[in-house]
């Protein structure tokens, strides 16, 4: 029974291994490798693009701050 076991742990432990080593193979084939990267720079441009927005948000805040310091109206003449 005690070699039983010990086989069919070994078959389980071969077989997790060949799996990891596909999946590896696999991440470093050219098709991989370029998965890779699409998913990288689709996670770049949207960090990019909710940077400009909250960017662009402030800008706003801080003309219309300014606007009201200065007593300008939307046309930019002095009230």
């Amino acid at each position: 029974m005690r070699r039983l076991f010990w086989i069919a742990a070994g078959a389980t432990a071969g077989v997790l291994v060949v799996r990891k080593v596909q999946k590896t193979a696999e991440s470093l084939t050219p098709s991989g490798v370029a998965g890779s990267l699409r998913g990288s720079l689709a996670e770049l441009t949207e960090a990019v693009r909710d940077f400009t927005d909250e960017v662009q948000v402030a800008m706003l805040e801080r003309e219309t701050d300014l606007r009201e310091a200065l007593g300008l109206d939307d046309d930019g003449v002095a009230r």
